[in-house]
């Protein structure tokens, strides 16, 4: 087993140096687990912000030859629990297929002031040739 962690190009960086977007545990078979940092993101309304959240996200997984098809489990920190609905409708257009296992909790506030949602992944990718770590080619 083999863990890489990485800030890949072209997707969001670190809000701070002191920790890493996403962990890779590859498996001697090619498959990996990504663990990837909650994100949070730019917006006046939690729609936006949560669209933010998942572009950024998606972009983390492709940066390692994943998708958000491939999340198997994700945890959700909201501002007000209240508005659960209105966050899980925008992440519905993101998550097609069959729901990930889920948490969600009520925070009373975020890395960010302004922010009202943070989400962070776990992705299983099965082993189709190996990518290296920030390069988005092929799959882990």
């Amino acid at each position: 087993m083999k863990v890489t962690l990485d800030n890949p190009a072209g997707a969001p960086q670190p809000a701070s140096p002191y920790y890493s977007q996403v962990a890779c545990v590859e498996h001697a078979d090619g498959s990996a687990l990504l663990f990837v940092s909650g994100q949070i993101a730019p917006g006046a309304t939690l729609a936006e912000q949560t669209r933010g959240v998942f572009e950024g996200l998606a972009a983390l997984l492709r940066a390692h030859g994943a998708t958000l098809a491939d999340v198997v489990n994700i945890r959700t920190y909201l501002t007000d629990i209240s508005r659960l609905a209105e966050y899980g409708t925008v992440r519905r257009e993101f998550l097609t297929g069959t729901p990930p296992t889920s948490m969600t909790f009520e925070v009373p506030r975020l890395f960010r002031p302004e922010a009202m949602v943070e989400v962070e992944v776990v992705a299983a990718v099965a082993g189709r040739g190996r990518a290296r770590p920030g390069t988005g080619r092929g799959r882990l």
